[in-house]
């Protein structure tokens, strides 16, 4: 694993057979530019600046990394020097550091290759995102960037967000577990008013809360191109989740929405009903564990009754009980142009009321999958990613 020197100018015993390799490389070939380094200024961003806009047509990828690495003191990492022309550059899990991320960042941007870019858990911290931000915007093929895990906090999420809108590019985002605040939100809401081209966006595992709702939620009503939002793990609730969930209703591009896990409750499940009566694009959405009743989901079932988009439904581990079930339940058999595929009530107990119910439902709705504790059902197609995230090191079990 590449690591970042505590002593940033002591080497690591503990390195790899790999990073020996990648570090006798780098005495070599930083031997033909080491008069070039001894007069250098080691402050990062002259580094950046000066390797981003000076030494590009004279140094091909492989040496200005070597060079940038003999800079900063770190180790280089092998895959870098092995990517080739490989589109998906995969470094996750390799405690760069801020350190190992300026190294990098200035041969990303003469890297006309890389597509993906994965730096997920390299706790980059500040510094570290104002290095990569830096690359970012001048790159122009990355295209899918993963910085979960990374520390960045609210001014991070700054210079990030700030990057990425002067990226065009850029379709897919990954900011998971960076403990993002309300704060963070108003970037991310000047990032989704302003990108017209980004598709997918990743906000899991944050501390997104009441005040970020109401940041969120108006930006998302303007949002023009972002498709899939996974926003799960979060803490909206109250007026924050009700002003996120109307957001929903002037949005005429998202198509898959992940809030579960979050506190979203009665009065944000009233909210997303009424989203659901005028949103006609909204394919999938994820409410598990929302602190929904029995009362919530009646609400949530008044824009079921009329809705002909969703496809995609679960509503798992809410305590909404066989009452609000049957609810939910009754207002799809009562639409006759709904759409949905999958009905998701695991973890929560029913009677045989809505058993009959189900079964009654399945002649009227035979493509209609209901998933219950006790009916375990192999839905037809798979679920997207956005439904399915990976839990960062420090989520619960």
């Amino acid at each position: 694993m590449n690591v970042t020197m505590r002593n940033p100018c002591k080497k690591s015993g503990e390195s790899g057979e790999q990073e020996k390799e990648a570090a006798a490389a780098a005495s070599g070939r930083l031997t033909g530019v080491q008069e070039a380094e001894e007069g250098s200024d080691s402050d990062s961003d002259s580094c950046l600046e000066t390797e981003g806009n000076h030494g590009l047509g004279e140094l091909d990828k492989e040496t200005l990394y070597l060079r940038s690495c003999g800079a900063h003191c770190v180790v280089p990492a092998s895959c870098f020097l092995h990517q080739g022309k490989a589109p998906e550059l995969n470094l996750r899990h390799r405690g760069l550091g801020p350190q190992g991320a300026q190294a990098l960042a200035s041969a990303l941007i003469s890297n006309s290759y890389v597509k993906r870019l994965d730096l997920r858990d390299n706790r980059l911290c500040g510094a570290g995102a104002e290095a990569v931000a830096h690359a970012l915007s001048k790159s122009r093929s990355i295209c899918d960037v993963d910085l979960s895990e990374n520390q960045l906090g609210a001014a991070g999420a700054q210079v990030i967000c700030t990057a990425l809108m002067a990226n065009l590019a850029m379709q897919k985002v990954q900011l998971a577990g960076n403990s993002l605040e309300e704060q963070a939100a108003h970037y991310l809401a000047e990032l989704l008013l302003a990108h017209t081209g980004l598709k997918s966006l990743d906000l899991s595992y944050n501390q997104l809360n009441n005040q970020a709702g109401e940041m969120l939620g108006p930006a998302l009503a303007e949002n023009i191109g972002l498709t899939e939002l996974n926003i799960s793990w979060n803490h909206l609730r109250g007026p924050g989740a009700v002003s996120f969930a109307r957001g929903l209703g002037a949005n005429i591009f998202l198509r898959v929405l992940d809030i579960s896990y979050n506190g979203f409750g009665d009065p944000g499940a009233f909210a997303v009903g009424e989203a659901l009566r005028t949103n006609n694009v909204l394919e999938e959405i994820n409410m598990s564990n929302n602190r929904i009743s029995a009362v919530g989901a009646l609400s949530l079932g008044l824009g079921l009754r009329v809705n002909q988009t969703l496809r995609i439904l679960v509503v798992s581990r809410n305590p909404m009980r066989s009452k609000g079930c049957l609810g939910v339940l009754k207002s799809v058999q009562n639409n006759p142009v709904s759409t949905l595929e999958l009905l998701d009530f695991s973890d929560i107990q029913v009677n045989r009321e809505f058993d009959d119910l189900a079964s009654s439902v399945k002649v009227s709705h035979p493509g209609l999958y209901i998933k219950t504790e006790g009916r375990r059902v192999e839905y037809k197609k798979e679920l997207l990613e956005v439904f399915k995230p990976s839990l960062p090191a420090s989520a619960p079990k």
